[in-house]
Formats: structure tokens, sequence, C-alpha cells
């Protein structure tokens, strides 16, 4: 049991760095399941994989290309794994409505994620985009 607890930590660790970080597709289709639900997609976004690497692709990484993934703490029970961690970058394209204006900004991020055969299943989440958005916004 401890063996895959390490597996799906590191998982949820590959992911964040190639997926989230990189863009990296291969590494998307190779880790997410068919069948991925995110639990707290914003309303009227699609919570299945192609919302979430929609989101990932065409409006964090555009908005914020030298993105950068900080695993902060991680722990796993059963199949869930629940990471802390911070999301940073330079604000050099257009991001959900605000043009670039060169800030740095800082995504503070809670996730659990349930992995089930090697795949990411299913996901919850809490951030700060809302300060992020109001920073962006304030000029």
């Amino acid at each position: 049991m401890e063996s895959q607890l390490k597996k799906n930590k590191e998982i949820v660790k590959r992911f964040n760095l190639e997926v989230i970080e990189q863009g990296n597709l291969e590494s998307f289709e190779e880790l997410m399941d068919d069948q991925f639900i995110n639990q707290t997609a914003p309303g009227g976004m699609d919570s299945g994989p192609k919302g979430m690497i929609h989101t990932f692709n065409n409006i964090l990484r555009p908005a914020f290309p030298d993105l950068k993934v900080i695993i902060h703490e991680q722990i796993a029970e059963g199949d869930l794994v629940t990471t802390r961690k911070t999301i940073e970058g330079t604000h050099l394209g257009s991001f959900i409505g605000i043009p670039a204006t060169g800030k740095k900004i800082t995504i503070q991020v809670i996730d659990v994620v349930r992995i089930v055969n090697d795949k990411y299943y299913e996901h919850w989440g809490m951030n700060t985009m809302h300060i992020v958005l109001a920073e962006l916004s304030s000029d």
C-alpha cells in the first residue's frame, strides 16, 4: 500500500510538471482517465478532460508563458492525493479579457485528486485565482 501511495504522489507531481507547467499533451493523454471529472470546474465549463486541458493550454499558459508550479506538500491516503502548491508566472498575454500587464502573479492552490489505475479520475480544488484577477484588474 505504501508503494502505491508513493506512486500516486509521483503521478500528481508528474501531471503538475509535464501538463500544467510544460503543456505536454502526450503526458496529459497518458495520465488522464477518459471518465475524469473535475468536481470544482467553474459553472458553464466542461468538467471532463477537455475542459481541464483547455484551461491549462488555452487560458493559463498563453497568459503566463513562464508558468511555474511549485509543490510544497503532498498527503496521500487511499486513492486520494492532496497537494498544496503555488503557480507563478508573468502576465504577458491576455487573461480572461485582461490585457497583459507584465505583473508577476502567484496563485495558491490546494487540490485533491483521485487516482484510479494510475490516472487522474476525479479532482476537487481551491485556489486564489479571484485575488489574482482583482490584482490584474486594479490598474
